[in-house]
């Protein structure tokens, strides 16, 4: 199973997406999968730094996202891509780019959302303290037929993430435990 793919997990702040990442990367290294997990903030604080937050530096910032995804995915590795990515025809964009694609959506509602927050953000941008907070006053464009859809606010994260394995197993990305 030389063959690279990307496993994108879209979904708002503090939904689990780089929580789950984390815990997925160790499991497909200990498969003999070479992997490379690419988190939203590292990203951008290191290939986009430029970037603001219209809506045209967010899906510009995807697209470098996608193009390292390519790269990544075409060269045999498993790349973990946790982006909120907000915007559909963005992710679409990028599952077109790359080929081989998993989109995994980690759905939890505001309120949920708004408990886990530790810096408070939410709770900031809901004050309208934060201007263009995606899911508060900037939109979120849930995928309509992700590959996965992960309950995070209603599962555990060791389900979420046998869940993803589940799927990544069934279409013959990775080895079976």
């Amino acid at each position: 199973m030389s063959n690279g793919f990307t496993l994108w997990f879209t979904g708002l702040s503090g939904a689990g997406k780089t929580t789950i990442s984390s815990r997925i990367a160790p499991i497909l290294r200990d498969r003999k999968l070479r992997v490379e997990v690419l988190d939203g903030d590292v990203v951008r604080d290191n290939l986009s730094t430029r970037l603001g937050f219209s809506k045209e530096d967010r899906d510009e910032n995807i697209r470098r996202i996608g193009w390292l995804c390519e790269l990544l995915t075409r060269n045999g590795i498993a790349t973990l891509a946790a982006a909120i990515s907000p915007y559909r025809e963005a992710r679409f964009e990028v599952r077109q780019r790359v080929g081989t694609f998993v989109e995994v959506f980690c759905d939890a509602p505001l309120e949920v959302l708004t408990e886990r927050d530790p810096k408070g953000l939410y709770k900031r941008a809901l004050a309208g303290e934060i201007k263009n907070f995606t899911g508060v006053d900037d939109p979120y464009e849930r995928p309509e037929n992700p590959d996965v859809h992960l309950d995070t606010a209603g599962t555990t994260i060791d389900h979420c993430v046998g869940q993803v394995l589940r799927v990544l197993e069934e279409r013959g990305l990775i080895p079976k435990a």
